[in-house]
């Protein structure tokens, strides 16, 4: 059994509510309940059960200060650009050794311990989508308030949706450039394969099944094997086969160096969004 003191997710939309789903799991227990807010009562409405206090900021302008009142941990899942007005607004409400924890891309540490009380703990976290499936990777960095205690707390409650990567903040966002984006490269590699297979004369619906279920056959056995990558490629390249022709294509296409400028123009903007 796994045990959380009070939590608040302000913003529990895709990502806030994957964690709602991962602390709402057989095996995990949170004393003193877990409150969230949306700012629908449509979206707060379903939310609400007997472990769960559920608020809408639109019909009660306190749902926010109401969340976070008693809460040891307070997770900040809206929008980056609502994060400087969000912790003005809950800054007084926080408890003294409180810990707070965005998710929220390109919001500092800095930034967030200059908005809050010297009391409260300050960490920032990068989950990507499979969390929604329990199989997140999240990256995480303490703040220069954050006890070894904190970290361990918060890491415990995100490895409730997946595996948690403790990093230095100075790697947060290039983390986010790997894992935070990740799935969308993948689903674009699933995408673009999808097409081609439809252009040879599959249905939509063949081509769908034939690609997705070679990536997730091909992720599996990833997993399953122990083997790296290169070397489960080198097992399906007979050499002088037709795989071996295809992948002669796709080294000529040089992905690394694709993969290169596509991470480095995500990072670049990562610390657009940081400076503001």
């Amino acid at each position: 059994m796994d045990t959380f003191p009070a939590v608040a997710i302000l913003g529990a939309g895709s990502m806030g509510g994957a964690i709602l789903s991962g602390l709402s799991a057989p095996g995990v227990t949170v004393t003193g309940g877990i409150r969230v807010t949306n700012r629908t009562e449509a979206k707060a409405g379903p939310l609400r059960s007997s472990g769960v206090a559920s608020f809408a900021t639109q019909t009660d302008p306190r749902a926010n200060l109401a969340a976070v009142t008693g809460a040891r941990v307070v997770l900040l899942a809206v929008k980056p650009a609502m994060i400087p007005e969000l912790l003005r607004e809950i800054a007084d409400a926080l408890e003294p050794g409180s810990i707070v924890v965005s998710v929220a891309a390109g919001v500092t540490v800095a930034t967030m311990e200059a908005a809050l009380p010297a009391s409260v703990s300050v960490l920032r976290a990068m989950p990507n989508t499979p969390a929604m499936v329990g199989r997140a990777v999240t990256g995480l960095s303490a703040g220069t308030r954050s006890s070894s205690d904190d970290l361990e707390l918060v890491q415990r409650l995100f490895e409730t949706v997946g595996t948690v990567v403790v990093v230095p903040e100075d790697r947060i966002d290039a983390l986010s450039t790997i894992s935070g984006s990740g799935p969308a490269y993948v689903f674009y590699l699933i995408e673009q394969l999808t097409a081609t297979a439809v252009s040879m004369g599959f249905s939509d619906a063949d081509a769908a099944t034939l690609v997705n279920t070679t990536f997730l056959g091909a992720s599996e056995l990833l997993a399953a094997s122990g083997s790296a990558p290169g070397e489960l490629r080198r097992q399906v390249t007979s050499p002088k086969g037709t795989t071996e022709r295809a992948i002669a294509e796709l080294e000529r296409a040089d992905l690394k160096a694709v993969f290169d400028r596509a991470t480095a123009a995500a990072l670049a903007r990562a610390r657009e969004l940081a400076a503001g």
